[in-house]
């Protein structure tokens, strides 16, 4: 039978750093948030400012527990490496969901491309012309001129092109850059 009170001072300690990852996970919001009001950070990437803060945070919190309950670090450290060997995978394979989760980090730091924006998604089998509402871990969530609301999985939008138009507030006429 398990004795817990073998495990006491194991648990104590596991209890207490979920506390203090809380408390900093909570800490970091508060940072982000006020950061990115000052420095005038769209919200969609706040969001995944966000989320890759949580991921830090509890990868990390992950690591520390599994150094207080004495996982051998030998199989951790094949388990860590064959998680990462699938995330490459993620990278390079166009066909895979991970692709729309690679693509969305790409397209948070290196595309123009923002909430609220009136785009044209340039398609030989699609004509879609409207405003992105939500771009999201996987999809780009977008309100065409004619009402639909359609979801463009990341990766695509990473293969196609996407033309950025501007609405002109005076005229009403979208421009072209």
């Amino acid at each position: 039978m398990l004795d817990i009170t073998s495990y006491k001072t194991q648990i104590l300690i596991t209890v207490i750093l979920l506390i203090i990852i809380l408390i900093l996970n909570s800490l970091s919001k508060r940072a982000i948030r006020r950061f990115g009001k000052i420095s005038s950070i769209d919200m969609n990437n706040r969001k995944i400012i966000f989320y890759l803060s949580n991921l830090f945070f509890y990868g990390l919190a992950i690591v520390v527990i599994t150094i207080i309950w004495g996982v051998n670090l030998q199989e951790f450290s094949v388990f860590i490496s064959s998680v990462l060997a699938i995330v490459g995978i993620g990278f390079v394979a166009q066909w895979s969901i991970l692709s729309n989760l690679t693509a969305s980090v790409i397209l948070f730091f290196s595309h123009p491309l923002r909430l609220g924006d009136r785009v044209r998604v340039l398609d030989k089998d699609f004509d879609w012309t409207g405003k992105v509402e939500d771009i999201s871990g996987f999809y780009l969530f977008m309100r065409t001129d004619d009402g639909r609301k359609i979801s463009i999985p990341t990766n695509l939008v990473i293969q196609k092109g996407i033309e950025i138009l501007h609405h002109d507030e005076k005229t009403g006429a979208i421009d072209e850059e």
